[in-house]
Parts: structure tokens; C-alpha cells; sequence
């Protein structure tokens, strides 16, 4: 491995993130309630049936820790010592063919990347750090690789979170043949302000990558590097909501305390570094040992958001880049919408007092610790829970009905919810040249502990909604007042499903815009 910025060649463009707008109605008829949890690792819920999902809505195992090791010829990440948190299979990268899954581990020290072949069904751990982590030597070790994405010129991008130094790696071969030997190539990119990112992703055009700090006080930020497809050299900005005037080192409200009134509204982008990179602040942000980007931030007035993690580009109606974030303790998810000229608008998409499954039967889930988003080939937003909602109910995951593609959501509908023991759903991701289909990781489960003889252990799901039983439609009849002709019409409410939703227009739609 090579711990270094260098320059990389040229590779094949990939689309990149936010290709449609948002807007399309609900297309599947809504949970009512979590799951109940199985109470023992290696139940038949974790094994065969891990979700709750609506009809129609198929899913298979494609592969888990326990396979994985089953078999001498393939590897991926255990740390021993380290229990349910041993291989922390996290927010997850596709390929531009849609062929190969890229792996994160989130785990503690000796984090690296590992990669899913989809045709072949093996998988081979990409790269691993040293484990010297542990005591504090981070120059040959990885902490908490969460978040993973593509490029534009199809290198992959990794960066550390909660442990290790806040660093962002790109890895230039990630399709390397490491089973014949060919090495991997992996450089920091000391461009990149160091804050503990988990968010991660580019504009449509590749123009901006987006990320943000996981903190209780964390930042947003947009990179432009000096040169399309080269992150070594670029500008950084934080952004400022023009009207905040709270304390930017304070931590954000939690919920229900917070108040997003204060931290919404015109915003501005605010330069951290000039046009080559060099710092504009008496705070250094590419400090490893502090993760000077906070400090950073703080000193030039970045609004504070509590704990935001993931992030999606998409489109709003007016066809400009919005950006969703989620603030996991604030039980939110708010978009960015790029006006020009260095100013942006923030709104509140979506909070626990969102109405839910508008128009539908009423749910008992509650949205809790949104972490993950997620987003279709028609620019839709699923947002998928950290954490169980208590001992004996399983994480969700939500649909962000928003129809007019403002970035507010009329409706949060529920869509899954995990049944599995001790586990969160993860890196859930929409499949490239397939657009019915999705991954998500079942992360830390009970099983995972070395404990539990035989343990599933983290695993990786297809899921597929071609076959979706779409909401049905709500008629009625009228007289035309010319010809006196009864006519069937669509009951339109201006919030309520529509026949637009049905499946067979909606997957057709979905699978339209996958191939464009």
C-alpha cells in the first residue's frame, strides 16, 4: 500500500449520484408497525427472513462472514477481540456495472476494504491496516472506514469516522487482481479537511464532493478540486446559515429540543481554503492528530447540526443540486438545495413530527436515529435507521415522499424494518444497470460475536422491487355534462396515492431512468 498523494490515470466516467428529481409518489403500501426482534443470534428470521417489507418486495442472501470463512480461498475482515463489532460491514460502493460490491469496515483498528463479486459470489478483502491502532499509531493502520464511494473516473473513495485520524483514502485500482498478487493502491488525500466523515458523495456532474462531520457539533462541506477527476488540489467550503446566531461550538439540540427554524432558511458557502488548497484559517484542517476541519469550521462560523452521517445528492424541481443530510440525534433529515454564487438554501425534509403513511393506514413505528439515505434511479430518498427502536423492535427504513421535489416531504412512509437480533441495517445502495434492485448490510448482529458457534455474522442482501403490489387506486364516477356519458375518473388529493404510483408504471419509470 502506499500511504502518499499521487497522481492517478484516467478511467472510464461513471454516472454520477442525483440523475433524476425527487418526486415520485409512494408505490407500495406501507408497514404499520416495526418488527418484533428474535431474541437468540442465528434465529431463522436472521438467516431466511430478516425484514418485514411490503407485498411483493423479494429479497436473498448473497453472502456473510460465516461464508465467507467457511471457504480458505476467500477473506475479508475479522479483528479479534472485538465481539459483535469484529467486522463492521458498512456503508457500501458499487461498481458502474453494478457487478462488484466495495465493503468499508467500520471496526475499531484494522479497518480496511474488502470486495463482493456478485457473478462469481466470492469475496476478497482488498486491503487491511496494521492493527497498530490499537496504540495509537495510526501510520500503517485504518480506524472506522464507514462511508465508500465511486468516482466519477471509477476510483474508490473510503474515509475514517468515529476512530483513526478522520483521513480520506483513495483507493486508484479497486478492481485489482489482489488474488494473483497485483497490489492495491491506496493514498490519503491530504486535500480533504480531516473531520470525522461519513457522509460522502459527489454531484451529477462531479464537480463537488460533498461530506460532513459526525460530531455533535458537526459541519457541512462541499470539496471543489482545482481539476475535474484529480482530488489532490481543490477548494474547501463550510457552510453558514446566514440567520444562525447560536454558539457554532455548542453541540445542536437533540430532538425534541432542537430547533431547526434556527438553522434553516439562505445559507452560504463559506471558503476554509483558496483555490490551491491552502488554508484560510489560524485553525489547521488538514491537522490528523485534532481533525483540524472542526476547528476550522467553528472558527469561520459553520452552522452545527447534531451528528449529522450520510449524504445524497439529488435534484430539486428547479433542476438544481439538493443535498440530504441526515442529523441522526435530532431525529432529522435536512436538504441543501445549491441556488449559485456561493449561496444554497437549507430546509427540514423531514423529522419525527412528519406525518406518516399519508393516506394510508396510520404506523406505530417511530423515525429513529435516521443514519443512512439512500436514493433510486427517479431521485427518490429512503432513510434507514441506526439503531433498533428499543430491545424488542428492529430498525426501519423509510420512504421520503416528496412529489413536488422541493425537499420537504409530505409524507415519511414506512417501508422496512429489521427483525434480527442486535443488528442495523447499513449501506443500503441502489444496484447500477439493475435499478429494481438494492443491497443493504445486516451489520452486527448478535452473531457476529466469537462466542456464538457458527455465527451468520454480518451478511449482504439483494433486494427487488419488480414486483412490488402497488397501493390500489381510489375512483369515482361522473357524468360529462355535454354528452351525459359516465366516465371513470381518478380520485386526486393533493397529498394521496395516485394510479401514477402503480407498479407497473412506477418500475417501469425506475427502470427508464436506470438505463438513461
Amino acid at each position: 500500500m502506499n500511504f502518499h498523494k499521487s497522481a492517478v490515470s484516467a478511467a472510464v466516467m461513471l454516472a454520477c449520484a442525483g440523475a433524476a428529481n425527487a418526486g415520485t409518489d409512494v408505490y407500495f403500501n406501507p408497514l404499520t408497525q416495526s418488527a418484533a426482534v428474535a431474541q437468540v443470534p442465528n434465529h431463522v428470521n436472521e438467516l431466511s427472513n430478516p425484514w418485514q417489507v411490503p407485498a411483493g418486495v423479494s429479497y436473498t442472501n448473497l453472502t456473510s462472514l460465516r461464508e465467507i470463512e467457511a471457504d480458505p480461498t476467500q477473506t475479508a475482515i475479522r479483528v479479534p477481540g472485538l465481539g459483535t463489532n469484529a467486522s463492521m460491514w458498512d456503508m457500501a460502493a458499487f461498481d458502474r456495472t453494478g457487478r462488484y460490491v466495495f465493503i468499508p469496515h467500520e471496526t475499531q483498528y484494522g479497518a480496511g476494504v474488502s470486495r463482493y463479486d456478485i457473478k462469481t459470489d466470492r469475496t476478497v478483502n482488498l486491503f487491511r491496516g496494521d492493527m497498530n491502532g490499537a496504540t495509537g499509531n495510526w501510520s500503517g493502520d485504518f480506524g472506522a472506514l464507514d462511508p465508500a464511494t465511486m468516482t466519477p473516473k471509477g476510483t474508490l473513495l473510503v474515509a475514517e469516522e468515529w476512530s483513526g485520524e478522520g483521513r480520506l483514502f483513495e483507493i486508484e485500482n479497486p478492481l485489482a487482481d489482489v488474488e494473483s498478487g497485483e497490489a492495491v493502491v491506496v493514498n490519503e488525500l491530504n486535500a480533504i479537511p480531516n473531520v470525522s466523515i461519513e457522509g460522502l458523495q459527489f454531484n451529477r456532474f462531479g464537480t463537488a464532493l460533498y461530506f460532513d462531520d459526525e460530531d455533535r457539533s458537526g459541519s457541512i462541506y462541499k470539496f471543489v478540486p482545482t481539476k475535474k477527476g484529480d482530488y489532490s488540489k481543490g477548494q474547501t467550503f463550510v457552510l453558514k446559515v446566514d440567520g444562525f446566531a447560536g454558539d457554532v461550538t455548542a453541540n445542536a439540540g437533540s430532538f425534541p429540543n432542537h430547533n431547526p427554524a434556527e438553522r434553516t432558511g439562505l445559507a452560504t458557502w463559506v471558503p476554509m481554503t483558496d483555490a490551491d488548497g491552502r488554508a484560510l484559517t489560524t485553525a489547521d484542517p488538514f491537522d490528523n492528530a485534532t481533525r483540524g476541519g472542526r476547528a476550522a469550521a467553528d472558527e469561520l462560523g459553520g452552522t452545527p447540526f447534531r451528528r449529522p452521517e450520510d449524504i445524497e445528492v439529488g435534484r430539486s424541481r428547479r433542476g438544481n443540486d439538493i443535498v440530504y443530510f441526515t442529523a441522526t440525534e435530532e431525529l432529522a433529515v435536512y436538504s441543501v438545495e445549491e441556488l449559485g454564487g456561493g449561496k444554497a438554501m437549507v430546509r427540514l425534509a423531514v423529522d419525527e413530527n412528519t406525518v406518516k403513511n399519508l393516506g394510508f393506514a396510520p404506523t406505530t413505528g417511530h423515525l429513529t436515529s435516521p443514519d443512512n439515505l439512500a436514493q433510486d434511479a427517479l431521485g427518490n430518498i429512503y432513510v434507514v435507521e441506526d439503531w433498533p427502536n428499543g430491545d424488542n423492535r428492529g430498525g426501519d427504513i423509510w420512504f421520503l415522499r416528496d412529489t413536488d421535489s422541493d425537499g420537504v416531504a409530505e409524507s415519511l412512509d414506512h417501508f422496512m424494518s429489521l427483525q434480527v437480533k442486535g443488528a442495523e441495517n447499513t449501506g443500503m445502495i441502489f444496484r447500477p444497470q439493475y435499478p429494481t434492485q438494492f443491497i443493504v448490510h445486516i451489520q452486527h448482529p448478535e452473531s457476529v460475536d466469537e462466542s456464538v458457534e457458527g455465527g451468520q455474522g454480518d451478511a449482504l442482501w439483494l433486494l427487488d422491487v419488480k414486483d412490488v403490489v402497488a397501493p390500489p387506486c381510489d375512483f369515482r364516477f361522473a357524468v360529462d355534462p355535454v354528452t351525459g356519458v359516465r366516465s371513470r375518473e381518478l380520485v386526486q388529493d393533493y397529498a394521496t396515492r395516485t394510479c401514477a404510483a402503480e407498479k407497473s408504471t412506477f418500475v417501469r419509470q425506475l427502470k427508464d431512468a436506470g438505463r438513461r
